[in-house]
């Protein structure tokens, strides 16, 4: 699949859910207003649309949410989409996750082909955890990243850098995730969505975020890409840190990715309006070439980049769990 820029898109992110069963501040509001269950597509709808797109080109699969794990039936999801890695049509299927549920589902994830996972975490004090979540338990999110390496998970850490939350915790993070064989990249907050918190005061542009990590360990910018958004940088004794920076340094011109929505709504951009409705084409009869067809057609309608900006009203009014980050 390319696009109107002659961008090649291989990668889909699909989200199953919008629930969670945390509540982020800076992803949603804490009385967050939920989709009513009967307008998610069902579970062999969400493998008939992650087929369609694998036969038209993508080779990377990523499951999001909401939270993947709290939909029922997700790992009967996961085995299913496996054929495609079976097969060779499909290079990497794997899953974005808060963590909460990790501990149950690691070995299974295992077991059906998953090979790594993102999962979020912003703080290690407990009690800013629960803060930052609305009563999240900060243990039960490291018992799940346990439960992950121990079933032969490689494990990345996501962590949004905020400034009166996190930024002087920046090392410790790096620290911890280093000490458990992780990964861990850095995002700037997004602009996704009306939360309590005004953005503009959480956002930190990741060049602080940097400037303390190099405090005390030196650097070295590396070339690798893992077909993400992240510009990674090693540290001396071979550790990675990633940085994502979707506002101070924007990476679309290499962007390689769509997301599906749990209802079926294609979103050719995070940052932009731009969709396509997949859920009716394919809902009109059992043969997939008139979807096919569409999505082919959708990457024509793939914005150049987005418009984010940490000022003002949100960039975009859906929340990131509506999209799947």
């Amino acid at each position: 699949m390319i696009d109107a820029y002659g961008r090649s898109i291989s990668y889909l992110r699909l989200s199953v859910t919008d629930r969670c069963d945390l509540r982020c501040a800076y992803c949603m509001p804490h009385a967050m207003r939920f989709l009513p269950r009967a307008e998610l597509l069902g579970l062999d709808e969400l493998d008939r649309m992650a087929s369609a797109f694998i036969r038209c080109g993508v080779r990377k699969l990523r499951l999001t949410g909401g939270e993947p794990l709290v939909r029922k039936g997700i790992i009967g999801l996961v085995a299913g989409l496996s054929r495609h890695l079976e097969s060779g049509a499909l290079d990497e299927l794997t899953l974005t996750t808060n963590g909460t549920q990790l501990a149950r589902h690691a070995k299974a994830l295992a077991l059906h082909g998953v090979r790594r996972v993102n999962v979020s975490l912003d703080t290690l004090d407990p009690l800013a955890f629960a803060r930052l979540t609305h009563g999240g338990d900060l243990g039960q999110v490291i018992a799940g990243i346990d439960a992950a390496r121990a079933a032969g998970l490689r494990v990345k850490l996501n962590t949004v850098a905020l400034r009166d939350d996190n930024l002087g915790e920046v090392t410790d993070l790096v620290a911890w995730a280093h000490a458990r064989g992780c990964d861990i990249s850095f995002i700037e907050v997004m602009p996704m969505g009306a939360v309590e918190a005004e953005r503009i005061d959480q956002h930190v542009p990741l060049s602080e975020v940097r400037a303390r990590i190099e405090a005390r360990w030196p650097l070295t910018d590396l070339a690798l890409r893992t077909g993400g958004p992240a510009r990674y940088a090693r540290t001396a004794d071979g550790q990675r840190i990633g940085f994502i920076t979707p506002l101070s340094h924007n990476f679309c011109d290499q962007c390689n990715r769509v997301r599906l929505t749990c209802t079926g709504r294609l979103f050719l951009c995070l940052g932009q309006d731009a969709s396509v409705d997949l859920r009716e084409i394919m809902r009109s009869g059992p043969d997939d070439a008139p979807l096919e067809a569409a999505i082919l057609r959708a990457m024509q309608r793939k914005p150049r980049g987005h418009d984010f900006a940490i000022a003002g009203r949100p960039s975009v009014e859906r929340h990131m769990s509506v999209t799947g980050g």
